[in-house]
Protein backbone atom coordinates (compact mmCIF):
# COMPACT_ATOMS: atom_id res chain seq x y z
CA UNK A 1 0.00 0.00 0.00
CA UNK A 2 1.33 3.18 -0.86
CA UNK A 3 0.14 6.67 -0.90
CA UNK A 4 0.75 10.10 -1.91
CA UNK A 5 1.60 12.70 0.92
CA UNK A 6 1.03 16.02 0.42
CA UNK A 7 2.07 19.27 3.01
CA UNK A 8 -1.32 21.35 4.28
CA UNK A 9 0.53 23.51 6.74
CA UNK A 10 3.10 25.07 7.94
CA UNK A 11 5.03 27.19 11.22
CA UNK A 12 8.03 28.70 11.90
CA UNK A 13 9.40 30.82 14.34
CA UNK A 14 12.97 31.97 13.78
CA UNK A 15 15.87 34.64 13.91
CA UNK A 16 14.42 36.48 10.83
CA UNK A 17 10.31 36.11 11.63
CA UNK A 18 7.95 34.62 13.91
CA UNK A 19 5.69 33.48 11.12
CA UNK A 20 6.47 31.20 7.66
CA UNK A 21 5.56 34.39 6.19
CA UNK A 22 8.14 36.79 7.77
CA UNK A 23 10.32 34.33 7.56
CA UNK A 24 10.43 33.71 3.95
CA UNK A 25 10.57 37.45 3.09
CA UNK A 26 13.50 38.03 5.82
CA UNK A 27 15.14 34.90 3.36
CA UNK A 28 14.92 36.40 0.30
CA UNK A 29 15.60 39.95 1.31
CA UNK A 30 19.03 38.27 2.54
CA UNK A 31 18.30 39.63 6.02
CA UNK A 32 20.96 38.54 8.24
CA UNK A 33 19.44 37.14 12.26
CA UNK A 34 23.09 36.70 13.71
CA UNK A 35 23.76 39.28 16.00
CA UNK A 36 25.57 39.44 19.90
CA UNK A 37 24.10 37.57 22.58
CA UNK A 38 21.73 38.55 24.56
CA UNK A 39 20.89 35.59 27.02
CA UNK A 40 23.60 35.85 29.18
CA UNK A 41 26.99 37.52 29.86
CA UNK A 42 29.88 36.16 27.42
CA UNK A 43 32.86 38.42 28.37
CA UNK A 44 34.36 35.23 29.07
CA UNK A 45 33.42 33.01 26.14
CA UNK A 46 35.34 32.35 22.49
CA UNK A 47 32.33 32.89 20.55
CA UNK A 48 30.20 36.41 21.81
CA UNK A 49 27.03 36.16 19.08
CA UNK A 50 24.40 33.64 17.42
CA UNK A 51 21.27 34.07 15.84
CA UNK A 52 18.62 34.66 18.85
CA UNK A 53 15.02 34.49 18.00
CA UNK A 54 13.58 37.83 19.16
CA UNK A 55 10.14 39.58 20.86
CA UNK A 56 9.46 35.96 21.26
CA UNK A 57 6.05 35.88 23.70
CA UNK A 58 5.32 32.53 24.37
CA UNK A 59 1.81 33.79 26.14
CA UNK A 60 0.55 35.15 22.50
CA UNK A 61 0.65 30.58 21.70
CA UNK A 62 -0.26 28.87 25.09
CA UNK A 63 -1.48 29.75 28.37
CA UNK A 64 1.20 31.28 31.44
CA UNK A 65 1.27 28.60 33.43
CA UNK A 66 1.68 26.20 30.63
CA UNK A 67 4.69 28.33 29.24
CA UNK A 68 6.03 28.90 32.55
CA UNK A 69 6.35 24.69 33.12
CA UNK A 70 8.39 24.17 29.19
CA UNK A 71 12.00 25.16 28.47
CA UNK A 72 12.31 27.58 25.38
CA UNK A 73 12.97 24.24 22.86
CA UNK A 74 8.48 23.32 23.65
CA UNK A 75 7.97 26.74 23.32
CA UNK A 76 9.03 27.05 19.81
CA UNK A 77 7.78 23.98 19.15
CA UNK A 78 4.26 24.44 20.38
CA UNK A 79 3.79 28.20 18.95
CA UNK A 80 5.23 26.72 15.34
CA UNK A 81 2.82 24.32 15.67
CA UNK A 82 -0.09 26.50 16.11
CA UNK A 83 0.57 28.27 13.19
CA UNK A 84 0.97 25.29 11.04
CA UNK A 85 -2.33 23.79 12.55
CA UNK A 86 -4.40 27.12 11.66
CA UNK A 87 -2.58 27.09 8.49
CA UNK A 88 -4.15 23.93 7.30
CA UNK A 89 -7.51 24.43 8.62
CA UNK A 90 -7.67 20.73 10.11
CA UNK A 91 -10.29 20.80 12.80
CA UNK A 92 -9.19 17.87 15.27
CA UNK A 93 -12.90 17.18 16.70
CA UNK A 94 -13.55 15.43 12.98
CA UNK A 95 -10.84 13.17 12.84
CA UNK A 96 -10.10 10.15 13.88
CA UNK A 97 -7.75 11.00 16.87
CA UNK A 98 -5.93 7.24 16.87
CA UNK A 99 -4.84 8.19 12.51
CA UNK A 100 -3.37 11.36 13.50
CA UNK A 101 -0.05 11.96 14.99
CA UNK A 102 2.98 14.08 16.33
CA UNK A 103 6.39 13.45 15.14
CA UNK A 104 8.62 16.34 16.66
CA UNK A 105 12.22 16.07 17.38
CA UNK A 106 14.74 18.25 19.38
CA UNK A 107 18.62 17.41 18.81
CA UNK A 108 19.56 18.43 22.55
CA UNK A 109 16.12 18.89 24.98
CA UNK A 110 15.64 21.31 27.10
CA UNK A 111 19.47 22.58 27.95
CA UNK A 112 18.17 25.32 29.87
CA UNK A 113 16.65 23.94 32.76
CA UNK A 114 19.17 21.53 32.91
CA UNK A 115 21.94 24.22 33.73
CA UNK A 116 19.27 25.90 35.84
CA UNK A 117 18.60 22.96 37.97
CA UNK A 118 22.36 21.59 38.26
CA UNK A 119 23.16 25.03 39.45
CA UNK A 120 20.48 24.97 42.17
CA UNK A 121 21.80 20.97 42.72
CA UNK A 122 25.20 22.49 43.52
CA UNK A 123 24.62 25.38 45.12
CA UNK A 124 21.63 24.40 47.92
CA UNK A 125 21.38 20.56 47.41
CA UNK A 126 19.44 17.94 45.66
CA UNK A 127 16.02 19.17 47.73
CA UNK A 128 15.90 22.17 45.83
CA UNK A 129 15.54 20.50 42.56
CA UNK A 130 12.82 21.01 40.67
CA UNK A 131 9.70 17.94 40.33
CA UNK A 132 9.88 19.65 36.40
CA UNK A 133 13.48 19.16 35.61
CA UNK A 134 12.65 15.71 34.03
CA UNK A 135 9.64 16.46 31.89
CA UNK A 136 11.10 19.86 30.88
CA UNK A 137 14.54 18.87 29.74
CA UNK A 138 13.27 15.43 27.70
CA UNK A 139 13.18 16.14 24.20
CA UNK A 140 10.40 13.98 23.52
CA UNK A 141 7.90 16.62 25.78
CA UNK A 142 7.49 18.34 22.64
CA UNK A 143 4.95 15.64 21.02
CA UNK A 144 4.04 15.24 23.99
CA UNK A 145 2.20 18.74 24.60
CA UNK A 146 1.30 18.95 20.90
CA UNK A 147 -0.78 15.75 21.17
CA UNK A 148 -2.37 17.11 24.80
CA UNK A 149 -3.07 20.14 23.12
CA UNK A 150 -5.00 18.66 20.15
CA UNK A 151 -6.13 15.48 21.40
CA UNK A 152 -4.33 13.49 18.81
CA UNK A 153 -3.49 9.46 19.90
CA UNK A 154 -1.70 8.22 17.01
CA UNK A 155 1.80 8.12 16.76
CA UNK A 156 3.75 10.18 18.50
CA UNK A 157 8.09 10.08 18.49
CA UNK A 158 10.44 12.40 18.66
CA UNK A 159 13.84 10.97 16.83
CA UNK A 160 16.85 12.83 17.73
CA UNK A 161 19.93 12.70 15.47
CA UNK A 162 21.84 15.58 16.17
CA UNK A 163 21.26 18.56 13.17
CA UNK A 164 19.58 15.59 11.01
CA UNK A 165 16.87 15.09 13.60
CA UNK A 166 13.88 17.48 12.00
CA UNK A 167 14.40 15.67 8.50
CA UNK A 168 14.67 12.44 10.16
CA UNK A 169 11.03 13.34 11.63
CA UNK A 170 9.30 14.34 8.44
CA UNK A 171 11.17 11.63 6.60
CA UNK A 172 9.40 9.11 9.42
CA UNK A 173 5.92 10.92 9.54
CA UNK A 174 6.31 11.01 5.39
CA UNK A 175 6.30 7.11 5.00
CA UNK A 176 3.76 6.71 8.11
CA UNK A 177 1.11 8.27 6.10
CA UNK A 178 2.82 6.98 2.54
CA UNK A 179 2.13 2.93 3.97
CA UNK A 180 -1.04 3.76 5.66
CA UNK A 181 -0.26 3.97 9.14
CA UNK A 182 -1.62 7.67 9.55
CA UNK A 183 -3.71 10.07 8.10
CA UNK A 184 -2.15 13.03 9.07
CA UNK A 185 1.02 13.97 11.02
CA UNK A 186 2.26 16.92 12.58
CA UNK A 187 6.12 16.83 12.16
CA UNK A 188 8.86 19.23 12.57
CA UNK A 189 11.82 19.98 15.15
CA UNK A 190 12.59 22.67 17.75
CA UNK A 191 15.85 23.70 19.59
CA UNK A 192 17.37 26.28 22.00
CA UNK A 193 20.58 25.94 22.64
CA UNK A 194 21.87 29.27 23.18
CA UNK A 195 22.93 28.84 27.01
CA UNK A 196 26.35 28.55 28.72
CA UNK A 197 27.07 25.01 27.79
CA UNK A 198 25.89 25.27 24.71
CA UNK A 199 28.18 27.56 23.91
CA UNK A 200 30.84 26.92 25.69
CA UNK A 201 30.58 22.90 24.28
CA UNK A 202 30.13 23.97 20.70
CA UNK A 203 33.36 26.26 21.22
CA UNK A 204 35.16 24.00 23.07
CA UNK A 205 34.96 21.47 19.81
CA UNK A 206 35.98 24.33 17.50
CA UNK A 207 32.94 24.01 15.37
CA UNK A 208 31.37 27.49 15.53
CA UNK A 209 32.48 30.90 14.42
CA UNK A 210 34.24 33.20 16.89
CA UNK A 211 34.45 36.31 14.19
CA UNK A 212 32.79 38.79 17.33
CA UNK A 213 33.94 41.59 15.24
CA UNK A 214 31.57 41.63 12.66
CA UNK A 215 28.61 38.67 13.56
CA UNK A 216 26.02 39.62 10.33
CA UNK A 217 29.24 38.30 8.36
CA UNK A 218 30.22 35.04 10.55
CA UNK A 219 27.87 32.51 8.93
CA UNK A 220 29.51 32.31 5.17
CA UNK A 221 28.77 28.60 3.44
CA UNK A 222 30.80 28.12 0.58
CA UNK A 223 33.28 31.15 1.19
CA UNK A 224 36.74 30.38 0.84
CA UNK A 225 37.32 32.13 4.80
CA UNK A 226 34.49 30.36 5.78
CA UNK A 227 35.45 29.65 10.15
CA UNK A 228 33.29 27.72 11.69
CA UNK A 229 29.00 27.66 12.00
CA UNK A 230 26.62 30.07 14.01
CA UNK A 231 24.27 28.48 16.48
CA UNK A 232 20.90 29.61 16.44
CA UNK A 233 17.38 28.51 17.53
CA UNK A 234 13.69 28.13 16.69
CA UNK A 235 10.92 25.70 15.41
CA UNK A 236 9.74 24.90 12.12
CA UNK A 237 6.51 22.50 12.08
CA UNK A 238 4.79 20.83 8.94
CA UNK A 239 1.52 19.18 8.24
CA UNK A 240 1.43 16.11 6.05
CA UNK A 241 -1.70 14.62 5.40
CA UNK A 242 -2.70 12.02 2.50
CA UNK A 243 -3.82 13.33 -0.01
CA UNK A 244 -7.70 12.24 -0.64
CA UNK A 245 -7.75 13.00 3.01
CA UNK A 246 -6.44 16.83 2.58
CA UNK A 247 -8.55 16.66 -0.86
CA UNK A 248 -11.68 15.54 0.99
CA UNK A 249 -11.80 18.09 3.56
CA UNK A 250 -11.09 20.82 0.80
CA UNK A 251 -7.64 21.87 1.90
CA UNK A 252 -4.96 23.83 0.68
CA UNK A 253 -2.00 21.77 -0.81
CA UNK A 254 1.23 23.72 -0.67
CA UNK A 255 3.61 20.80 -1.97
CA UNK A 256 3.86 16.98 -2.47
CA UNK A 257 6.37 15.12 -0.22
CA UNK A 258 7.65 12.54 -2.92
CA UNK A 259 10.82 11.02 -1.22
CA UNK A 260 13.59 10.78 1.30
CA UNK A 261 16.88 9.34 1.92
CA UNK A 262 18.64 7.94 5.12
CA UNK A 263 21.65 7.06 5.39
CA UNK A 264 25.56 6.91 7.58
CA UNK A 265 28.64 7.91 7.34
CA UNK A 266 30.08 5.25 9.54
CA UNK A 267 33.31 7.00 9.86
CA UNK A 268 33.95 10.11 12.71
CA UNK A 269 31.89 11.28 15.53
CA UNK A 270 31.97 15.14 14.22
CA UNK A 271 33.73 15.13 10.90
CA UNK A 272 31.66 14.59 7.67
CA UNK A 273 32.98 11.39 5.50
CA UNK A 274 35.39 13.82 3.04
CA UNK A 275 34.55 11.00 0.21
CA UNK A 276 30.78 11.99 0.79
CA UNK A 277 29.54 8.56 -0.08
CA UNK A 278 27.09 8.33 2.89
CA UNK A 279 25.60 12.17 1.78
CA UNK A 280 25.92 11.36 -1.66
CA UNK A 281 23.95 8.01 -1.06
CA UNK A 282 20.95 9.87 1.07
CA UNK A 283 20.38 12.24 -2.35
CA UNK A 284 19.98 9.31 -4.21
CA UNK A 285 17.93 7.48 -2.65
CA UNK A 286 15.65 10.36 -2.34
CA UNK A 287 15.50 11.08 -6.19
CA UNK A 288 15.21 7.63 -6.57
CA UNK A 289 12.14 7.00 -4.63
CA UNK A 290 10.76 10.10 -6.15
CA UNK A 291 10.90 8.77 -9.44
CA UNK A 292 13.09 11.11 -10.92
CA UNK A 293 15.92 11.51 -12.69
CA UNK A 294 18.94 13.90 -11.65
CA UNK A 295 18.42 16.74 -13.92
CA UNK A 296 14.67 16.93 -13.10
CA UNK A 297 15.79 18.36 -9.41
CA UNK A 298 15.59 22.24 -9.81
CA UNK A 299 16.53 23.02 -6.81
CA UNK A 300 19.16 21.88 -3.37
CA UNK A 301 18.57 23.44 0.00
CA UNK A 302 21.54 22.44 1.19
CA UNK A 303 22.64 21.56 4.48
CA UNK A 304 25.41 24.50 3.94
CA UNK A 305 26.87 25.08 7.35
CA UNK A 306 29.65 27.26 7.10
CA UNK A 307 32.38 24.73 8.24
CA UNK A 308 35.52 23.86 6.10
CA UNK A 309 34.77 20.18 6.41
CA UNK A 310 31.08 20.17 5.71
CA UNK A 311 30.95 22.55 2.73
CA UNK A 312 33.38 20.81 0.68
CA UNK A 313 32.11 17.52 1.70
CA UNK A 314 28.50 18.48 0.52
CA UNK A 315 29.90 19.74 -2.90
CA UNK A 316 31.57 17.00 -3.39
CA UNK A 317 28.51 14.40 -2.26
CA UNK A 318 26.28 16.67 -5.15
CA UNK A 319 28.68 16.19 -7.80
CA UNK A 320 28.64 12.65 -7.31
CA UNK A 321 25.01 12.40 -7.64
CA UNK A 322 24.61 15.05 -10.67
CA UNK A 323 27.76 14.71 -12.43
CA UNK A 324 28.03 17.67 -15.20
CA UNK A 325 24.56 18.89 -14.03
CA UNK A 326 25.58 19.71 -10.57
CA UNK A 327 27.29 22.70 -12.06
CA UNK A 328 23.67 24.11 -13.53
CA UNK A 329 21.36 23.16 -10.69
CA UNK A 330 20.44 26.25 -8.21
CA UNK A 331 21.73 26.02 -4.71
CA UNK A 332 21.81 27.58 -1.37
CA UNK A 333 21.77 27.96 2.10
CA UNK A 334 19.76 29.70 4.65
CA UNK A 335 22.10 29.52 7.33
CA UNK A 336 23.76 32.05 6.05
CA UNK A 337 20.88 34.06 7.16
CA UNK A 338 19.35 32.33 10.04
CA UNK A 339 22.47 30.42 11.75
CA UNK A 340 22.02 26.63 12.44
CA UNK A 341 18.94 26.14 13.92
CA UNK A 342 20.38 22.06 14.74
CA UNK A 343 17.72 19.57 15.49
CA UNK A 344 15.28 22.56 14.16
CA UNK A 345 16.92 22.90 10.96
CA UNK A 346 15.75 20.00 8.81
CA UNK A 347 12.02 21.41 8.94
CA UNK A 348 12.97 24.91 8.28
CA UNK A 349 14.90 24.49 5.25
CA UNK A 350 11.70 21.87 3.85
CA UNK A 351 10.06 25.13 4.77
CA UNK A 352 12.03 26.93 2.63
CA UNK A 353 12.64 24.52 0.09
CA UNK A 354 8.35 24.52 -0.51
CA UNK A 355 8.55 28.09 -0.42
CA UNK A 356 11.14 28.30 -3.38
CA UNK A 357 9.04 25.62 -5.39
CA UNK A 358 6.09 28.04 -4.50
CA UNK A 359 7.07 31.47 -5.45
CA UNK A 360 9.39 30.47 -8.10
CA UNK A 361 12.43 32.35 -6.24
CA UNK A 362 15.47 30.96 -4.93
CA UNK A 363 16.64 32.49 -1.78
CA UNK A 364 20.13 33.29 -1.61
CA UNK A 365 23.26 32.42 0.33
CA UNK A 366 24.46 35.54 1.52
CA UNK A 367 28.39 36.95 2.75
CA UNK A 368 29.07 34.55 -0.27
CA UNK A 369 32.43 37.20 -1.44
CA UNK A 370 35.75 34.49 -2.00
CA UNK A 371 35.04 31.84 -4.10
CA UNK A 372 36.39 28.59 -2.77
CA UNK A 373 37.97 26.38 -5.24
CA UNK A 374 36.87 23.34 -3.94
CA UNK A 375 33.01 24.60 -3.57
CA UNK A 376 32.74 25.53 -6.90
CA UNK A 377 28.84 25.33 -7.53
CA UNK A 378 26.51 27.85 -8.05
CA UNK A 379 25.52 28.62 -4.40
CA UNK A 380 22.61 31.89 -5.33
CA UNK A 381 25.11 34.43 -4.20
CA UNK A 382 24.15 37.27 -2.16
CA UNK A 383 20.87 37.64 -4.19
CA UNK A 384 17.64 36.03 -4.60
CA UNK A 385 17.05 34.79 -8.29
CA UNK A 386 14.12 33.96 -10.16
CA UNK A 387 13.75 30.29 -11.38
CA UNK A 388 10.69 28.00 -11.82
CA UNK A 389 11.37 25.50 -9.58
CA UNK A 390 9.15 22.37 -9.85
CA UNK A 391 11.36 19.55 -7.35
CA UNK A 392 13.38 20.36 -4.83
CA UNK A 393 15.96 18.66 -2.57
CA UNK A 394 16.40 19.73 1.09
CA UNK A 395 19.77 17.70 2.73
CA UNK A 396 20.19 17.73 6.25
CA UNK A 397 23.94 16.04 7.97
CA UNK A 398 24.69 15.11 11.68
CA UNK A 399 27.34 15.04 14.13
CA UNK A 400 27.63 10.84 14.52
CA UNK A 401 27.31 10.92 10.36
CA UNK A 402 23.47 10.59 9.70
CA UNK A 403 22.27 11.74 6.73
CA UNK A 404 18.96 12.83 5.48
CA UNK A 405 17.50 14.50 2.12
CA UNK A 406 13.85 15.37 1.71
CA UNK A 407 12.66 15.61 -2.02
CA UNK A 408 9.54 17.79 -2.66
CA UNK A 409 7.76 18.73 -5.40
CA UNK A 410 5.05 21.19 -6.85
CA UNK A 411 1.44 19.55 -6.26
CA UNK A 412 -0.22 18.29 -9.69
CA UNK A 413 -3.13 16.13 -10.47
Amino acid sequence: MSRRVVVTGMGAITPIGLTVDDFWKSLVEGVSGVDYLTKFDTSEYATKFAAEVKNFDPTRYMDRKIARRMDAFTQYAVAAAKEAVEHSGLEFEKEDPFRVGVVVGSGIGGLKKFEDEVRKLVEFGPKRVSPFLIPMMISNISPGYISMIYGVKGINYSPTSACATAAHAIALAYREIKYGNSDVIISGGSEAPLTHVGISGFNAMHAISEENDNPKKASRPFDATRSGFVMSEGGAIVILEELDHAKARGAKIFAEVVGAGMTADAYHITAPDPEAIGAANAMSLAIREAGLKPEEVDYINAHGTSTPHNDRMETEAIKKVFGDYAYEIAISSNKSMIGHMLGAAGAIEFIASILTIRNGLVPPTINYEHPDPECDLNYTPNKAVKKEVRTAISNSFGFGGHNVTLAVKRFDE
